[in-house]
């Protein structure tokens, strides 16, 4: 079998695609990531996967510019001589998929990882975009043979409004969590000794939250609730760097005021959820975000709302709580609950992980994943 992976960023492959992709290598098939040439690029070579480059403007809108991809996507894919092309993100799934309808390619698949942002505001803007995006989906998945979702909210979206059919979708929640990588057991307490003493956090409630800093994110709602708790012995951490060319952008004043302590972009994300005692992602709407996978796996009690995502991976009470979206008050009032309740935190935590284990471990996605892939092949 060859099978083409497409995506607009080779980090985006590279980041949550490669143990799928690393699979089919592994049963002797041929895979190809189709992206443009990126800081990783070069990587997927080492895995004994051939890298393909195409030129696409990722922010354009002009409808030349977008043809012109379409072609570049084509000239890609078309003498590789594909039998499965998967694609990823808004883009390559609407002009990948009319590319590789034109090369010829047998089996399309799709991947729709969350609808994005303008699904969260009801601006013009928004809605424009919003019937852009269904247009183009609704024209392009007759040519696909089936679309990948991580939650349920949006597969049914789109089946109510007719876009899709309920037979062309699949589930598959999430890129799935390394458990064996995100363990707490391989961080030695002189990693986290020495992280506290070096960010003046001993003896404080961490509080931690792993995002970018843009408002969809619910980056307002905590620093609030941070400034409510200010004379409280707990300490409130964003830890993700700024996008600027995201509409929703905090600015880098905003982040460096209030009563949180914001870190940037790190590496040592492992560590740090190790450190914190309790996770908190207050989004207005995610695909499943992969940052509260890693923070149950590493047994934190989470904090998150009640919107598309985020509860495919909290259970009520039960690994964490659910809250209402823009509710600062809210996430003020669990904290201290949870404050006040280490044992719970704990209870919360292990409760967390065992869910990640038999639900989202990348093993039991990558299975999913090959599955469907033979399906369509009947190997």
């Amino acid at each position: 079998m060859t099978i083409g992976f497409l995506s607009h960023l080779d980090l985006n492959l590279y980041l949550f695609r490669l143990p799928i992709m690393q699979a089919l290598v592994k049963e002797g098939h041929t895979v190809y990531a189709v992206a443009p040439e990126g800081e990783v690029f070069h990587k997927f070579k080492i895995s004994g996967i051939k890298a393909i480059p195409y030129k696409i403007d990722r922010s354009s809108i002009n409808p030349v510019k977008e043809l012109q991809a379409i072609y570049n996507i084509y000239k890609a894919i078309k003498p590789l001589k594909l039998d499965i092309i998967h694609t990823f993100t808004a883009k390559p799934n609407i002009y990948g998929t009319i590319a590789a309808h034109y090369a010829k390619v047998p089996t399309i698949l799709n991947l729709v990882e969350g609808l994005g942002s303008f699904y969260i505001e009801n601006n013009l803007k928004s809605k424009i975009m919003r019937t852009i995006i269904e247009f183009g989906y609704k024209n392009v998945f007759k040519y696909s043979q089936a679309t990948v979702f991580v939650n349920s909210d949006d597969p049914n979206y789109l089946q109510n409004k007719h876009i899709i059919s309920k037979e062309k979708t699949t589930i598959i929640k999430s890129v799935g969590v390394d458990t064996n990588y995100f363990d707490p057991s391989t961080v030695d307490k002189k990693v986290i000794e020495s992280l506290k003493r070096t960010l003046n956090l001993e003896n404080k409630f961490i509080v931690l939250m792993v995002a970018r800093g843009i408002w969809h994110k619910g980056v307002k709602e905590y620093y609030d609730s941070a400034l409510a708790l200010k004379d409280k012995n707990i300490q409130y951490i964003l830890v993700g760097g700024v996008d600027q060319g995201n509409p929703s952008c905090a600015d880098e004043h905003y982040l460096t005021t209030g009563n949180v302590l914001w870190l940037g972009q790190r590496s040592d994300i492992k560590e740090l959820i190790a450190m914190c005692d309790i996770f908190v992602l207050p989004s207005y709407r995610e695909g499943v975000p992969r940052t509260l996978l890693e923070a149950s796996s590493m047994k934190k009690a989470i904090i998150t709302t009640d919107t598309v995502g985020c509860r495919e991976v909290v259970i009520d009470s039960h690994n964490g709580y659910l809250i209402p979206t823009h509710s600062a008050k809210s996430i003020t009032q669990k904290v201290l609950e949870l404050s006040h309740n280490i044992s719970l935190c704990n209870q919360m935590g292990q409760l967390g992980r065992k869910k990640m284990i038999e639900e989202f471990d990348t093993k039991i996605v990558v299975k999913q994943y090959l599955e469907l892939y033979s399906r369509f092949l009947n190997v």
